[in-house]
């Protein structure tokens, strides 16, 4: 059972990342997205040329990652909400559907008539998701939110990541940061909502807010300062691990990154000090105990700084690989997509751009019954509207008049 959700249809009312990046999850999973864009403008996103200062999408290809990575795998439907013909089409789409997944602020979706009560009215069995920036409830309900703000700096990863006298705040590490970690919890929320209704019979509503995910990202922190009763300090430190050397990250002859991360010192001693060229401290009783590593620490760093500085980063990877103690490269993008691991257990998939180029693209992170995730690019914008009418039993003829009022494109 590589793809569990096979059968179930969702129904997806939403634009940019957040939230159909859970639809590009669940569809990796085997379930049937149909994608609702705007009639006319289509998800919102398609007008993204420049993405944090980089292009969207490179010179000749109409193949832009923003789009592909939350939309692969489904289908897109042309369809305007805000006229009154294309109702029809809607309700008998939810009349068929599993779920129905937006990320509509409440007022658009009493707008549009997608509320709660509305859908429900249709299809009392549909699960009902939303994603939002701040939750269902409370004061902040009806304010709209992106990752850069519910997630990231209300949820509290921006502060954790900045020294004390930071003269700017540090941004997130990659474009929809926050988007994409949020999917894969709605992704799951589904598919528990999915579990329980088959059990039970009872459809539910499911709401994951932006500030949700980033305060559950940032939980550590947040649960040491209710605990300890008020902010926590900020510590400058220089390893992972105060006082512990084999915890730290240090830069490389060429000006790369290798982050170590060994929490027991004295069991990997040895085998590090010589890994990296300073076979004279294997066995030095100067630092057999933790205690006598943390209170030398300092000057151990600048000897590990110092080792690791003699070589380029593509040595020590090649020099380290055998070694048993926990520690990674800093990798960019270009090196996690062609990362070992990765291609091995299926997580970088390839899929046929429009253009009939191959393409690859990060899969979801879960593997079932170790079988290949089966991935297709992402639509156009309203490229099944024929296919999807013609499937809920519209005739050509009607197909036409919806076209001509201009419910559907």
């Amino acid at each position: 059972m590589h793809r569990p959700l096979e059968g179930i249809l969702i129904l997806e009312v939403a634009q940019f990342t957040y939230v159909p990046a859970a639809g590009a999850v669940l569809a990796d999973w085997g379930a049937d997205i149909v994608k609702v864009e705007h009639a006319v403008t289509g998800d919102a996103q398609r007008g993204l040329v420049r993405v944090l200062g980089l292009d969207a999408s490179t010179t000749g290809s109409s193949f832009a990652p923003i789009m592909e990575g939350p939309n692969r795998s489904k289908r897109s439907i042309g369809i305007d909400l805000a006229n009154p013909d294309s109702r029809p089409v809607l309700e008998e789409l939810v009349r068929r559907s599993d779920v129905f997944l937006t990320n509509y602020l409440p007022g658009p979706r009493t707008k549009l008539g997608i509320t709660l009560e509305e859908i429900r009215a249709i299809n009392p069995d549909i699960i009902y998701v939303t994603g939002s920036g701040y939750g269902s409830q409370g004061p902040d309900a009806d304010k709209g939110a992106y990752d850069a703000t519910g997630f990231w700096a209300r949820g509290g990863s921006a502060n954790g990541v900045m020294p004390a006298e930071a003269d700017h705040m540090a941004f997130m590490p990659a474009g929809a940061y926050g988007d994409n970690i949020g999917g894969m919890a709605i992704a799951g929320g589904i598919a528990a909502a999915i579990a329980g209704r088959e059990r039970t019979g009872e459809p539910s509503v499911v709401d994951v807010s932006l500030l949700g995910v980033g305060a559950w990202a940032t939980q550590f922190s947040v649960n040491l300062a209710l605990s300890s009763g008020g902010p926590l300090p900020k510590v400058q430190r220089r390893t992972q691990a105060a006082g512990n050397p084999l915890t730290g990250s240090y830069r490389t002859s060429d000006g790369r990154w290798l982050q170590f991360s060994m929490l027991q010192p004295t069991r990997f001693w040895n085998e590090f000090v010589t890994a990296i060229g300073l076979r004279h401290l294997v066995d030095d009783p100067r630092f057999a105990t933790m205690e006598e590593i943390f209170a030398n620490s300092g000057e151990i760093g600048d000897w590990f700084a110092a080792a690791i500085a003699t070589r380029t980063y593509a040595e020590w990877t090649v020099a380290l690989n055998g070694l048993s103690g926990p520690w990674a490269p800093v990798q960019d993008g270009w090196d996690v997509g062609h990362d070992e691991a990765l291609i091995a257990n299926g997580r970088i998939a390839e899929v046929i751009d429009v253009d009939g180029r191959p393409q690859k693209l990060v899969a979801n992170p879960v593997k079932f019954d170790d079988a290949p995730v089966q991935m297709t690019r992402a639509p156009l914008f309203a490229e099944h509207t024929d296919e999807i009418l013609r499937e809920i039993g519209i005739d050509d003829e009607k197909l036409i008049e919806l076209k001509i009022v201009g419910a559907v494109t």
